[in-house]
């Protein structure tokens, strides 16, 4: 029998001078008895295309699913009037109310599972570190413990590895701030290959989000910056590092083995977090949701099952 599949948007008042809605899907019954599990998409000012293959743990596992876009792109409302706004508008907060207002308007606030991949999973570890009463299962997938960690790993642990040639252009291109040059965007694809995803082709739903992105960076450039690894926006001094010790519901930490969030990322978040369990995909990089699908799956639905 097909998952019944429901789309629509919710209300959100982001003090923005204008009307806000988040988008969402939802695929399955939210009702059903089962726990629903909420997905955190990355960027930030990403999409939920590539997160899609999250949809399996509903058509295969039974377990309710909700996607959504978060504000500033793909299907909810777009701002690019707040770019360059050096992070005043673009905060943390914002989303964390954002996904307040969505557990509210689904009428799920009191019986969730978050499973956040990259910025996704650091926002879910925020939202877990407050104690929510309805969060029973976290899963941070692919996430750093603070970006001050991931950028030192992106370039002491993984540009320091890759061809002279690459290595020499990303850090010329860095220094003159000509990260709008082709040949800096070339070598950013190298490392991509290598570090974001290593299938070839890359699945269409990745690249959806990639031009969504394309066409309106106003989210990741204020918050993060021009790469993943070059992060000058506001979100550079980010950390839960301190914090980690207070998410009390029982936690999964998924990273691949070629991930640009590499295990001395992670590692802070598995020596803080109490209820924790961490499992390493050998044959992926940043998204195992696609480079190890099946395997993926069923690991995360065995854990919100447990």
């Amino acid at each position: 029998m097909a998952t019944p599949t429901v789309t629509g948007t919710a209300d959100f008042d982001a003090k923005a001078g204008k009307p806000c809605q988040t988008w969402y899907e939802v695929h399955g019954a939210l009702k059903s008895g089962v726990t629903p599990v909420v997905a955190l998409h990355g960027g930030p000012g990403s999409t939920h295309h590539y997160i899609r293959s999250f949809i399996d743990l509903a058509t295969l596992y039974s377990i309710p699913l909700v996607l959504y876009d978060q504000l500033g792109n793909g299907n909810s409302t777009h701002l690019p009037e707040k770019s360059g706004d050096d992070g005043a508008f673009w905060t943390e907060q914002l989303f964390l109310d954002e996904l307040d207002n969505l557990l509210n308007h689904l009428g799920i606030q009191d019986n969730y599972a978050l499973l956040g991949q990259s910025w996704g999973g650091m926002l879910a570890a925020r939202h877990a570190t407050r104690q929510p009463k309805g969060l029973k299962r976290l899963i941070i997938s692919d996430s750093p413990a603070s970006m001050a960690l991931f950028v030192k790993a992106a370039n002491e642990e993984l540009i320091a590895k890759l061809p002279a040639d690459v290595r020499d252009a990303i850090i010329k291109h860095e220094k003159a701030e000509t990260t709008d040059s082709q040949e800096y965007k070339d070598a950013v694809e190298v490392f991509y290959k290598r570090h974001l995803c290593r299938l070839n082709p890359w699945p269409v739903e990745l690249l959806q989000s990639f031009e969504w992105m394309e066409k309106d960076h106003t989210v990741y450039m204020t918050m993060n910056g021009p790469s993943e690894f070059h992060v000058i926006g506001s979100l550079k001094t980010w950390s839960i590092e301190d914090e980690a010790h207070k998410i009390n519901v029982p936690t999964l930490l998924l990273n691949g083995a070629y991930d640009e969030a590499t295990d001395s990322t992670v590692l802070p978040l598995f020596k803080a977090i109490p209820k924790v369990k961490w499992y390493t995909f050998a044959e992926s990089s940043h998204t195992p949701h696609w480079e190890e699908r099946e395997k993926y799956m069923k690991l995360v639905a065995v854990f919100l099952a447990a």
